[in-house]
């Protein structure tokens, strides 16, 4: 049997554990909760367009998201 994606025997990221979230390029499209997090105890999946300014809040639990330049350290 081949394991299943957020299953709790998986090593996956709390959701909204923290509240402010560096992302990449290669998270976009970027949805709250991002994949490799628990869904259990979230909220319904929404798109957040950090893309546009760099920076984006989550309209659901309030994290925060912002972009990572290319070279690994923050924009901010």
């Amino acid at each position: 049997m081949s394991p299943r994606t957020g299953t709790v025997d998986q090593d996956l990221i709390p959701a909204n554990a923290q509240n402010r979230y560096g992302v990449r390029k290669s998270d976009l499209p970027l949805s709250c909760p991002m994949p490799g997090m628990y869904l259990w105890n979230s909220h319904p999946k929404v798109f957040i367009p950090v893309a546009a300014t760099g920076e984006a809040k989550c309209p659901y639990c309030g994290a925060q998201y912002y972009m990572l330049d290319d070279a690994g350290g923050s924009a901010s």
